[in-house]
């Protein structure tokens, strides 16, 4: 699911008319390019906490603070096939920090908020589930349907 991503991604974009691809259907719904930069820093933010929790000893996670990454770095601004081409990269730096997980680091931990800990087992599923998810969302948005959940086919 993580490997496919960018593909995937790239073809849910490719669907879609150009126009689509910055106008937030509401009101705190990001638009399409801003779920793709959304995507691409979850990778970024992947990498470095499987490496932190496979390198570390519990270490203390920040959050990503998706709304202020939103803001300071102008996610509606981005270009998308630069965007498209930057998840490409940053997704083969989670597929390389997965294959250095041996057998006995799944279990290791992280914290992430007080009194949550998870496994890397669980920042990886984590990962595929924000992956799927934000997909969905861009089919969502990308066709002007405004309800959350409302079904997606998956790409």
């Amino acid at each position: 699911m993580i490997a496919a991503m960018p593909a995937d991604a790239a073809a849910a974009v490719a669907a879609l008319e150009p126009a689509t691809l910055r106008v937030r259907p509401e009101p705190g719904t990001w638009s399409v390019i801003e779920y793709l930069c959304h995507l691409r820093d979850v990778a970024v933010t992947t990498t470095v906490r499987l490496h932190r929790a496979r390198t570390e000893d519990r270490p203390a996670l920040e959050p990503m603070l998706n709304d202020l990454r939103a803001r300071r770095f102008r996610y509606a601004d981005a270009e998308p096939r630069a965007t498209l081409a930057e998840l490409g990269r940053v997704v083969g730096g989670v597929a390389d920090e997965i294959a250095r997980i041996s057998v006995d680091d799944w279990a290791r931990t992280v914290t992430r908020l007080p009194g949550e800990e998870r496994t890397m087992r669980w920042l990886v599923r984590h990962a595929a589930h924000e992956c799927r998810h934000h997909l969905a969302d861009i089919a969502r948005v990308g066709r002007g349907d405004q309800r959350r959940g409302a079904a997606v086919a998956p790409p």
